[in-house]
């Protein structure tokens, strides 16, 4: 399978221009829920794909304004790229999207393709896989207790940096499942004063929360942001989906992509032995 068919194409795609400002990408970030904009140039030639723009860019950098300084160059490929050859440049890269360009005209962007294509091309088995769950997922997994405080448990999943962590019960059983998505939903941002340096919190209050400028699907990029003080247990997930060590990937993936999920936890004999997320996916492609 080749990255033309997976891709979302450029006509789908909404881009920000060179020269710019963090306006122009943050209209597209808040209001449209995107998590990243691709930035073109203009040329004599037309335009020219030359960095991506995310989330994260605008919250690591809340005082740059010029758009060349937020964006970040990745990776690009091309359209006629096998998925496994796309799979392992994410793997390379750290990376969860990919810019598709023209390669023979100087960076034409012609679409945009994420690891939520690859594992939908491997739940539909349009790239030939034999490995398993077991083969992929990963014995280490993050955990925490239903009793710990919700920032506690924020604080716990930025150090381990990953989006998750298993909810255990005072018998050590798995009860929940917490992600960052659950903790965003029920984040208050805290508004500042006009003088950003007297709005920040300080160092020892609990609700200081650097890793995280979200509040449901608005991302905003200078905000403190109040994380509930209760107990884990009344903000995780108590019907979790699980995936059995024994299982292919490509039955992982389809659970994966029909509970919209990112990780899911392995079990063995009834017992927890791991998560598989969807990074680990890309290997078995």
């Amino acid at each position: 399978m080749k990255v033309a068919d997976a891709m979302t194409p450029e006509s789908d795609l909404v881009t920000v221009s060179l020269p710019g400002s963090r306006d122009d990408a943050l209209e597209y970030l808040q209001e449209r829920e995107f998590s990243s904009v691709p930035v073109v140039r203009a040329t004599d030639e037309g335009e020219r794909y030359r960095g991506l723009v995310s989330r994260d860019d605008l919250i690591e950098h809340p005082d740059e304004d010029d758009l060349a300084l937020l964006m970040r160059e990745v990776p690009t490929t091309t359209a006629d790229a096998t998925l496994h050859e796309l799979a392992e440049l994410m793997l390379e890269a750290g990376t969860r999207r990919v810019p598709v360009v023209e390669a023979d005209d100087g960076g034409t962007l012609v679409g945009i393709v994420t690891i939520t294509d690859v594992m939908r091309a491997l739940a539909r088995e349009d790239v030939a896989t034999d490995a398993g769950v077991g083969d992929l997922c990963n014995g280490s997994v993050n955990t925490t207790y239903t009793g710990t405080p919700l920032p506690v448990a924020e604080r716990e999943i930025g150090l381990a940096d990953v989006p998750y962590t298993i909810a255990l019960d005072d018998d050590t059983e798995m009860a929940g499942v917490l992600t960052e998505p659950d903790i965003v939903a029920v984040a208050e941002v805290v508004e500042g004063e006009e003088d950003a340096g007297a709005s920040m919190a300080g160092d020892d209050e609990h609700w200081k929360w650097e890793s995280i400028k979200s509040v449901g699907n608005r991302y905003v990029p200078t905000r403190n942001v109040e994380i509930p003080a209760e107990p884990v247990s009344e903000f995780m997930t108590e019907d979790v989906v699980t995936v059995s060590k024994g299982k292919s990937a490509v039955e992982a993936a389809r659970l994966m992509i029909t509970n919209d999920i990112e990780q899911i936890p392995v079990v063995s004999g009834g017992e927890l032995a791991g998560v598989l997320r969807d990074v680990h996916l890309l290997e078995a492609v």
